[in-house]
């Protein structure tokens, strides 16, 4: 089944607190439990795609490709000024970010596709555990963890908060990944909701 994000959007805004911008305090308290993720195996929370910029679909399942990382999503549309070419970045097909981070950040697991990520997981992502070149799979697929980082950017302090931004570009966020990590696909492969995603 796949759900638009902005159904799931308008179901977390009846809450007026779910859209609140958490402060530095409230992210550094939630440190202690992202820092007791999962560091092999951790579970898939939640998949969803960016058909278009701004656009967020949430889907139970996915096919991951080669050439379009999750299919549907348009990664294959976006240029990149870092890509050999000018293209979609080679290294940037897909991105994951831990869900205990997304939770601290975001909120309401309904509000998670607004990151603008395709994999949310539980699982540990610092640099310690899963430096550039760890294979993952990721349900049926294999991806390989990027060099480049992925960090939070001008729509993320918009839709998070400045505090929000600081917490995952600086300091032990940056460390942890906490805005989460970018991957290109070795191996395709159909992923789903609670599908393991381990250290290879």
């Amino acid at each position: 089944m796949n759900t638009s994000a902005k159904d799931h959007a308008a179901a977390a805004g009846d809450d007026a607190n779910a859209a609140r911008h958490r402060s530095a305090d409230e992210l550094e308290a939630a440190l202690a439990h992202i820092r007791e993720s999962p560091d092999d195996s951790g579970v898939i929370r939640l998949i969803a795609r960016r058909p278009v910029e701004d656009s967020r679909e949430v889907l139970d399942e996915a096919r991951i490709s080669l050439t379009h990382g999750i299919e549907g999503d348009s990664w294959n549309q976006r240029g990149s000024s870092s890509s050999p070419d000018g293209g979609p970045h080679p290294n940037k097909q897909l991105t994951i970010m831990n869900a205990r981070a997304a939770q601290a950040i975001i909120g309401p697991i309904e509000r998670w596709p607004l990151a603008g990520d395709q994999i949310y997981a539980d699982l540990h992502l610092a640099h310690g555990s899963l430096p550039a070149g760890t294979h993952l799979a990721v349900g049926e697929a294999v991806v390989e963890v990027a060099v480049e980082p992925h960090q939070g950017c001008a729509k993320f302090a918009a839709r998070f908060g400045r505090d929000a931004l600081r917490f995952v570009n600086t300091g032990e966020g940056r460390e942890l990944r906490l805005r989460g990590i970018n991957c290109r696909v070795i191996q395709p492969g159909t992923v789903r909701v609670g599908d393991a995603v381990s250290r290879l």
